[in-house]
């Protein structure tokens, strides 16, 4: 899969409503047939700092993301509430899902 991190620093006068203006994006990303997740988070020191969390399955499911029109909408849409360019960690991985985090494991049953 694809695994792509991504920090978006919005404008202070922007940043509580940020979820609702990339909303139409979201959707219309998670809605994609090759998407496994995107979900945004906001930073617990920066409110003014979004990171999205994003997997598509293959090379070819991000290419038809980097193509679709709502990203070409997106890239009109978004950059005008941003600070600075967004920044990326963009790597291939061998897995298609999240892998349990053996360190902190939770007892089954409870």
């Amino acid at each position: 899969m694809i695994f792509i991190t991504a920090k978006f620093r919005v404008l202070p006068e922007h940043a509580d409503r940020w979820p609702r203006i990339a909303a139409e994006f979201t959707g219309a990303t998670r809605a994609e047939p090759g998407c496994l997740w995107f979900d945004w988070s906001r930073s617990l020191d920066d409110p003014t700092e979004y990171v999205l969390v994003e997997a598509f399955r293959d090379d070819e499911a991000g290419a038809a993301h980097v193509q679709s029109a709502h990203f070409r909408k997106a890239q009109q849409d978004l950059p005008p509430h941003l600070a600075e360019t967004p920044r990326i960690v963009n790597a291939t991985v061998p897995q298609q899902d999240w892998s349990l985090l053996g360190e902190m494991a939770v007892p089954e049953g409870r």
